[in-house]
């Protein structure tokens, strides 16, 4: 039975719940699959159930556009996987990320109607908005299942790790995008909040084509 239930915020709809069996997170990923909103985190019986804000959300496009624009004008291949359900039962964890991209793997994955985590490699690239609290640590779901790289922003700023020996590392810059930073990317973040949409894409490729040429 599960225990412990953590009163959501506000603002999050977000609740914990604590001693969750593997069998009772399977048919609640059942009964919503295709639905965008509950969101579930599962690690060894903890069950994070989140209702999507309009803020999450909103910040969790804006990354998934600005890596998009980096990397098609960059000249790079990526598959956006954006929040499918990932799931080890053998590992007890599951989760679906705000938005994850294929990079290196992406012809591993190309044509896939379904991925099998147990024959599938994980995606290259996890964006994670972490901007409300309490909320259930994924890193160790990240790092279970094999995420190389997770950017992380938590309302002022995005940090880039990078997974090294089971555990995440905090770098200065990116081995999915090379040569971006994030510091840059905050930048670029705050940038967005004063600029409109069109003309901020623009001073992103603008900005990426300069760091292709190797001029930043």
């Amino acid at each position: 039975m599960a225990t412990a239930l953590t009163p959501p915020e506000e603002a999050t709809q977000k609740v914990i719940l604590h001693n969750v069996s593997w069998q009772l997170y399977e048919r609640l990923l059942a009964e919503h699959v295709d639905v965008c909103n509950p969101r579930f985190a599962y690690d060894r019986g903890g069950l994070e159930i989140m209702v999507i804000s309009f803020e999450h959300e909103e910040l969790n496009r804006l990354i998934a556009n600005l890596f998009t624009a980096i990397a098609d004008e960059m000249g790079m291949d990526f598959i956006n996987a954006g929040s499918t359900t990932f799931t080890r039962e053998d590992l007890a964890k599951g989760i679906e990320p705000d938005t994850c991209f294929y990079i290196r793997n992406v012809e591993r994955v190309r044509g896939k109607k379904r991925l099998d985590l147990t024959e599938d490699p994980p995606p290259d690239l996890v964006i994670e908005i972490d901007i409300t609290h309490p909320s259930l640590d994924k890193f160790p779901i990240f790092a279970g299942l094999g995420v190389p790289e997770v950017w992380r922003y938590q309302g002022q700023s995005l940090t880039i790790f990078k997974l090294e020996s089971g555990n995440y590392i905090e770098q200065s810059s990116s081995a999915a995008l090379p040569g971006v930073t994030g510091e840059g990317l905050t930048r670029l973040i705050s940038d967005s909040r004063r600029t409109k949409r069109t003309a901020w894409l623009r001073s992103i490729r603008e900005w990426a084509r300069t760091l292709r040429a190797g001029e930043l």
